[in-house]
């Protein structure tokens, strides 16, 4: 499953390349994130930051842990995840944050498939929805931090 979603927000593009970019305190606010750890925090020589990190998630009757690896890349302005391990065969989503006269295009890019069918049939029917109610999280959290 495959979805880009695209909002004009009148934030900083650092502002909210640093909520998103922000991935310990995402249990705070994205309510079906329970728990989160990150490891392997390094610098590399084009001045990206990567880190992995492994959510504890429930939804509904599920519950699921994953491990991912995030690469945040501050002079282009994206934050781009990968999959380590978990209940998917593919995982792989985008954050791109590019400058408005007015504020911030932010796109959120996601791309992935469950392993288990019935994972899949379980987040299909209501996969859009999903995806906006994650990036409706970080646009009140943005609200709450910057005003």
């Amino acid at each position: 499953m495959r979805h880009v979603l695209v909002r004009h927000l009148p934030y900083r593009p650092d502002q909210l390349f640093a909520l998103v970019g922000d991935v310990e305190r995402y249990p705070q606010f994205v309510p079906w994130v329970t728990g989160l750890r990150t490891w392997n925090r390094r610098t590399r020589e084009d001045g990206a930051v990567t880190l992995d990190a492994e959510a504890q998630v429930k939804f509904s009757i599920v519950r699921e842990r994953f491990a991912t690896r995030v690469r945040l890349d501050d002079r282009a302005r994206t934050i781009e995840v990968s999959l380590i391990s978990g209940p998917f065969r593919r995982l792989e989503n985008r954050w791109s944050f590019k400058p408005q006269p007015e504020g911030v295009e932010l796109t959120f890019e996601i791309d992935f498939e469950f392993g288990s069918r019935f994972l899949q049939g379980l987040l299909a029917a209501n996969f859009e929805k999903a995806v906006t109610r994650l990036v409706a999280c970080f646009e009140d959290r943005a609200e709450d931090l910057y005003g």
